[in-house]
Protein backbone atom coordinates (compact mmCIF):
# COMPACT_ATOMS: atom_id res chain seq x y z
CA UNK A 1 0.00 0.00 0.00
CA UNK A 2 3.04 1.86 0.09
CA UNK A 3 2.84 2.54 -3.49
CA UNK A 4 -0.59 4.05 -3.76
CA UNK A 5 -0.40 6.43 -6.65
CA UNK A 6 -0.95 10.36 -4.64
CA UNK A 7 -3.87 11.86 -5.87
CA UNK A 8 -3.98 15.44 -6.47
CA UNK A 9 -6.42 17.89 -5.22
CA UNK A 10 -6.11 21.31 -7.36
CA UNK A 11 -7.25 24.67 -5.79
CA UNK A 12 -8.99 26.97 -8.25
CA UNK A 13 -5.22 29.14 -8.43
CA UNK A 14 -3.73 25.96 -9.76
CA UNK A 15 -5.74 25.22 -13.03
CA UNK A 16 -7.90 28.42 -13.33
CA UNK A 17 -6.16 31.93 -14.67
CA UNK A 18 -9.12 34.02 -12.11
CA UNK A 19 -9.80 32.50 -8.67
CA UNK A 20 -13.73 33.21 -9.35
CA UNK A 21 -14.75 31.94 -12.69
CA UNK A 22 -13.00 30.53 -15.48
CA UNK A 23 -13.81 29.22 -19.05
CA UNK A 24 -10.96 27.96 -21.90
CA UNK A 25 -10.83 25.19 -24.47
CA UNK A 26 -8.50 22.34 -25.09
CA UNK A 27 -6.00 24.62 -26.63
CA UNK A 28 -5.22 26.58 -23.22
CA UNK A 29 -4.17 24.34 -21.00
CA UNK A 30 -3.34 20.51 -21.37
CA UNK A 31 -6.14 18.76 -19.88
CA UNK A 32 -5.59 16.34 -16.48
CA UNK A 33 -4.92 13.02 -17.76
CA UNK A 34 -4.87 10.96 -14.63
CA UNK A 35 -7.22 10.72 -11.47
CA UNK A 36 -7.99 13.83 -9.48
CA UNK A 37 -9.90 16.45 -7.47
CA UNK A 38 -10.63 20.33 -6.78
CA UNK A 39 -11.61 22.50 -4.39
CA UNK A 40 -13.97 23.95 -6.87
CA UNK A 41 -17.07 23.40 -8.81
CA UNK A 42 -16.21 22.35 -12.74
CA UNK A 43 -18.61 21.79 -15.63
CA UNK A 44 -17.30 20.06 -19.07
CA UNK A 45 -18.51 20.16 -22.14
CA UNK A 46 -17.96 17.56 -25.08
CA UNK A 47 -17.65 19.57 -28.54
CA UNK A 48 -16.35 16.22 -30.08
CA UNK A 49 -14.59 12.98 -29.64
CA UNK A 50 -17.11 9.95 -27.59
CA UNK A 51 -15.14 8.80 -24.69
CA UNK A 52 -16.25 7.94 -21.13
CA UNK A 53 -16.17 9.86 -17.46
CA UNK A 54 -14.90 8.39 -14.52
CA UNK A 55 -16.48 10.19 -11.23
CA UNK A 56 -16.90 8.64 -7.80
CA UNK A 57 -17.43 4.64 -8.31
CA UNK A 58 -18.89 4.98 -11.27
CA UNK A 59 -18.20 5.43 -15.24
CA UNK A 60 -20.54 7.36 -17.20
CA UNK A 61 -21.25 8.23 -21.19
CA UNK A 62 -19.72 11.19 -22.40
CA UNK A 63 -20.06 11.34 -25.95
CA UNK A 64 -20.50 14.25 -27.88
CA UNK A 65 -23.17 16.94 -27.07
CA UNK A 66 -22.71 15.77 -23.62
CA UNK A 67 -22.33 17.93 -20.10
CA UNK A 68 -20.58 16.59 -17.18
CA UNK A 69 -20.96 18.18 -13.60
CA UNK A 70 -18.59 17.90 -11.17
CA UNK A 71 -18.88 18.61 -7.36
CA UNK A 72 -16.12 19.66 -4.82
CA UNK A 73 -14.12 16.73 -4.18
CA UNK A 74 -15.45 14.71 -6.50
CA UNK A 75 -12.65 11.87 -8.00
CA UNK A 76 -12.94 12.07 -11.18
CA UNK A 77 -10.63 12.26 -14.75
CA UNK A 78 -12.36 12.30 -18.60
CA UNK A 79 -9.62 10.91 -20.48
CA UNK A 80 -10.26 13.33 -23.82
CA UNK A 81 -9.03 11.60 -27.31
CA UNK A 82 -6.53 13.66 -29.27
CA UNK A 83 -8.69 14.63 -32.12
CA UNK A 84 -11.50 15.51 -29.21
CA UNK A 85 -12.82 19.24 -28.22
CA UNK A 86 -13.98 20.16 -24.93
CA UNK A 87 -14.75 23.06 -23.24
CA UNK A 88 -14.10 23.70 -19.26
CA UNK A 89 -15.67 25.71 -17.07
CA UNK A 90 -14.35 26.54 -13.29
CA UNK A 91 -15.79 28.44 -10.75
CA UNK A 92 -15.78 28.76 -6.81
CA UNK A 93 -18.70 27.61 -4.81
CA UNK A 94 -19.37 31.72 -3.86
CA UNK A 95 -19.97 32.41 -7.54
CA UNK A 96 -22.62 29.89 -7.79
CA UNK A 97 -23.81 29.83 -4.34
CA UNK A 98 -23.68 33.68 -3.20
CA UNK A 99 -25.84 33.10 -0.63
CA UNK A 100 -25.79 29.38 1.12
CA UNK A 101 -22.57 29.16 3.44
CA UNK A 102 -21.82 25.71 3.27
CA UNK A 103 -19.37 23.53 4.09
CA UNK A 104 -18.49 22.03 0.61
CA UNK A 105 -18.43 18.35 2.04
CA UNK A 106 -22.03 19.33 2.91
CA UNK A 107 -23.24 20.07 -0.57
CA UNK A 108 -25.43 16.87 -1.04
CA UNK A 109 -27.50 17.38 1.98
CA UNK A 110 -28.21 21.14 1.07
CA UNK A 111 -32.09 21.41 -0.34
CA UNK A 112 -32.64 21.52 -3.87
CA UNK A 113 -35.86 23.67 -3.20
CA UNK A 114 -33.38 26.18 -2.02
CA UNK A 115 -30.57 25.51 -4.34
CA UNK A 116 -31.80 23.98 -7.67
CA UNK A 117 -28.83 24.60 -9.41
CA UNK A 118 -27.45 21.67 -7.47
CA UNK A 119 -29.35 19.00 -9.08
CA UNK A 120 -27.14 18.06 -12.07
CA UNK A 121 -24.03 18.47 -9.71
CA UNK A 122 -25.39 16.30 -6.97
CA UNK A 123 -27.21 13.25 -9.59
CA UNK A 124 -24.06 13.49 -12.35
CA UNK A 125 -22.85 9.68 -10.96
CA UNK A 126 -26.59 8.53 -11.96
CA UNK A 127 -27.13 10.23 -15.06
CA UNK A 128 -26.03 11.05 -18.54
CA UNK A 129 -26.89 14.68 -19.84
CA UNK A 130 -26.40 13.93 -23.50
CA UNK A 131 -28.52 16.90 -25.24
CA UNK A 132 -30.13 17.35 -29.11
CA UNK A 133 -28.00 19.41 -31.62
CA UNK A 134 -30.74 22.21 -31.12
CA UNK A 135 -30.41 22.01 -26.92
CA UNK A 136 -26.40 21.70 -27.71
CA UNK A 137 -26.77 24.67 -29.97
CA UNK A 138 -28.30 26.87 -27.22
CA UNK A 139 -25.57 25.73 -24.58
CA UNK A 140 -22.48 26.52 -26.94
CA UNK A 141 -24.08 29.75 -27.99
CA UNK A 142 -24.01 30.38 -24.24
CA UNK A 143 -20.69 29.09 -23.83
CA UNK A 144 -19.47 32.08 -26.64
CA UNK A 145 -21.08 34.71 -24.52
CA UNK A 146 -19.55 33.28 -21.58
CA UNK A 147 -16.30 33.25 -23.25
CA UNK A 148 -16.71 37.01 -24.88
CA UNK A 149 -17.76 38.52 -21.24
CA UNK A 150 -14.68 36.52 -19.59
CA UNK A 151 -12.14 38.01 -21.83
CA UNK A 152 -13.68 41.54 -21.31
CA UNK A 153 -13.59 41.61 -17.69
CA UNK A 154 -15.64 44.98 -17.11
CA UNK A 155 -17.76 46.45 -14.20
CA UNK A 156 -20.60 43.95 -13.73
CA UNK A 157 -18.97 41.34 -15.58
CA UNK A 158 -19.14 38.45 -12.63
CA UNK A 159 -22.48 39.03 -12.52
CA UNK A 160 -23.71 38.45 -16.40
CA UNK A 161 -21.39 35.45 -16.20
CA UNK A 162 -23.30 34.20 -13.23
CA UNK A 163 -25.84 34.91 -15.46
CA UNK A 164 -25.15 33.16 -18.09
CA UNK A 165 -24.06 30.01 -15.74
CA UNK A 166 -27.35 30.11 -14.31
CA UNK A 167 -28.75 29.44 -17.45
CA UNK A 168 -26.81 27.06 -19.00
CA UNK A 169 -27.81 24.85 -15.42
CA UNK A 170 -30.89 25.89 -15.63
CA UNK A 171 -31.95 24.73 -18.99
CA UNK A 172 -29.95 21.32 -18.03
CA UNK A 173 -32.49 21.35 -15.26
CA UNK A 174 -35.17 22.07 -17.50
CA UNK A 175 -34.26 19.25 -19.75
CA UNK A 176 -33.55 16.42 -17.19
CA UNK A 177 -36.72 17.30 -14.82
CA UNK A 178 -38.60 14.06 -14.65
CA UNK A 179 -34.67 12.15 -13.81
CA UNK A 180 -33.50 14.80 -11.81
CA UNK A 181 -36.69 14.96 -10.17
CA UNK A 182 -37.32 10.96 -9.72
CA UNK A 183 -33.65 10.89 -8.51
CA UNK A 184 -33.96 13.36 -5.38
CA UNK A 185 -36.98 11.44 -4.36
CA UNK A 186 -35.44 8.16 -4.66
CA UNK A 187 -32.36 10.20 -2.19
CA UNK A 188 -30.19 8.97 -4.50
CA UNK A 189 -27.28 11.11 -3.32
CA UNK A 190 -27.91 9.60 0.24
CA UNK A 191 -27.50 5.93 -1.64
CA UNK A 192 -24.74 6.85 -2.65
CA UNK A 193 -22.95 7.93 0.85
CA UNK A 194 -24.03 4.18 1.65
CA UNK A 195 -22.27 3.02 -1.55
CA UNK A 196 -19.36 4.54 0.02
CA UNK A 197 -19.33 3.64 3.46
CA UNK A 198 -19.71 0.30 2.03
CA UNK A 199 -16.62 0.46 0.20
CA UNK A 200 -14.68 1.66 2.95
CA UNK A 201 -15.79 -1.21 5.43
CA UNK A 202 -15.20 -3.81 2.16
CA UNK A 203 -11.48 -2.08 2.51
CA UNK A 204 -10.82 -2.43 6.22
CA UNK A 205 -12.46 -5.81 6.37
CA UNK A 206 -10.02 -6.96 3.59
CA UNK A 207 -6.64 -5.31 5.28
CA UNK A 208 -7.82 -5.79 8.94
CA UNK A 209 -4.75 -7.90 9.40
CA UNK A 210 -2.47 -5.18 7.73
CA UNK A 211 -0.60 -2.57 10.13
CA UNK A 212 -0.03 -0.23 7.51
CA UNK A 213 -3.86 0.75 6.77
CA UNK A 214 -4.17 4.29 6.64
CA UNK A 215 -6.90 6.62 5.55
CA UNK A 216 -5.26 7.66 2.10
CA UNK A 217 -5.53 3.83 1.23
CA UNK A 218 -8.84 3.48 2.42
CA UNK A 219 -9.95 6.74 0.54
CA UNK A 220 -8.61 6.17 -2.63
CA UNK A 221 -10.10 2.79 -2.56
CA UNK A 222 -13.87 4.12 -2.10
CA UNK A 223 -12.84 6.93 -4.72
CA UNK A 224 -13.13 9.68 -1.90
CA UNK A 225 -10.95 12.30 -0.94
CA UNK A 226 -9.39 11.71 2.58
CA UNK A 227 -11.02 14.97 3.53
CA UNK A 228 -14.20 14.04 2.61
CA UNK A 229 -14.07 10.16 4.18
CA UNK A 230 -13.01 11.62 7.79
CA UNK A 231 -15.91 13.90 7.08
CA UNK A 232 -18.31 11.29 5.92
CA UNK A 233 -17.53 9.15 9.36
CA UNK A 234 -18.02 11.43 11.54
CA UNK A 235 -21.31 11.94 9.93
CA UNK A 236 -22.27 8.92 9.45
CA UNK A 237 -20.73 7.12 12.36
CA UNK A 238 -19.78 9.72 14.55
CA UNK A 239 -16.06 7.92 14.56
CA UNK A 240 -12.50 8.98 13.30
CA UNK A 241 -10.85 6.39 10.43
CA UNK A 242 -8.72 5.61 13.45
CA UNK A 243 -11.62 4.89 16.08
CA UNK A 244 -13.88 3.03 13.50
CA UNK A 245 -10.48 0.66 12.80
CA UNK A 246 -9.35 -0.43 15.99
CA UNK A 247 -12.93 -0.88 16.88
CA UNK A 248 -12.81 -3.31 14.05
CA UNK A 249 -9.82 -4.95 14.81
CA UNK A 250 -11.23 -5.61 18.49
CA UNK A 251 -14.23 -6.93 16.92
CA UNK A 252 -12.51 -9.61 15.41
CA UNK A 253 -9.88 -10.23 18.73
CA UNK A 254 -13.07 -10.89 20.54
CA UNK A 255 -14.11 -13.39 17.72
CA UNK A 256 -10.95 -14.46 17.64
CA UNK A 257 -10.47 -15.22 21.60
CA UNK A 258 -13.81 -16.80 22.30
CA UNK A 259 -13.86 -19.49 19.28
CA UNK A 260 -10.39 -20.27 18.78
CA UNK A 261 -7.16 -21.81 21.05
CA UNK A 262 -4.64 -20.23 18.74
CA UNK A 263 -1.90 -17.70 20.94
CA UNK A 264 -2.51 -14.09 21.71
CA UNK A 265 0.80 -13.53 19.45
CA UNK A 266 -1.35 -15.41 16.57
CA UNK A 267 -4.43 -12.94 16.75
CA UNK A 268 -2.61 -9.86 17.47
CA UNK A 269 -1.06 -10.12 14.25
CA UNK A 270 -4.43 -11.59 12.29
CA UNK A 271 -5.84 -8.48 13.93
CA UNK A 272 -3.25 -5.92 12.57
CA UNK A 273 -0.68 -5.36 15.37
CA UNK A 274 2.68 -6.24 15.13
CA UNK A 275 3.23 -6.19 18.89
CA UNK A 276 1.13 -8.34 21.66
CA UNK A 277 2.09 -6.46 24.30
CA UNK A 278 0.68 -3.29 22.64
CA UNK A 279 -2.42 -5.11 21.33
CA UNK A 280 -3.03 -6.34 24.81
CA UNK A 281 -2.91 -2.89 26.37
CA UNK A 282 -5.33 -1.83 23.57
CA UNK A 283 -7.70 -4.80 24.43
CA UNK A 284 -7.29 -4.12 28.21
CA UNK A 285 -8.67 -0.24 27.37
CA UNK A 286 -11.30 -1.34 25.53
CA UNK A 287 -12.84 -4.18 27.96
CA UNK A 288 -11.16 -3.46 31.15
CA UNK A 289 -9.56 -6.64 30.97
CA UNK A 290 -6.32 -8.35 28.78
CA UNK A 291 -6.97 -10.69 26.71
CA UNK A 292 -6.16 -14.08 28.23
CA UNK A 293 -8.87 -13.01 31.11
CA UNK A 294 -11.68 -12.03 28.43
CA UNK A 295 -10.69 -15.08 26.67
CA UNK A 296 -11.33 -17.55 30.62
CA UNK A 297 -14.38 -15.62 31.56
CA UNK A 298 -16.08 -15.92 28.39
CA UNK A 299 -14.94 -19.63 28.00
CA UNK A 300 -16.25 -20.35 31.68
Amino acid sequence: MANTPRIQTYGMQQRSDRMDFYIRDKSARPALTSPHRHEYFQIQINLGGDTVQHIGGAIRAFPRNTLAFILPHRLHVIPHPEDGNFVLINFAQEFLLQHVQCDPMDLEDVSLTDCPELAPFRFQEHLDFILGDSDFAEVTALLDLMREADRTRQLGCAAILRGYLLQLIGKVCNLFEPQLLALSQDKAERRGRRDAMGRVMVYIREHIADPAMTLTDAAAAAFLSPNYLTHLLRKETGNTFSELVLERRMRLARTQLMNSDKPLSHIAQVCGFTDEAYFSRRFRKAHGMPPGQFRRERRS
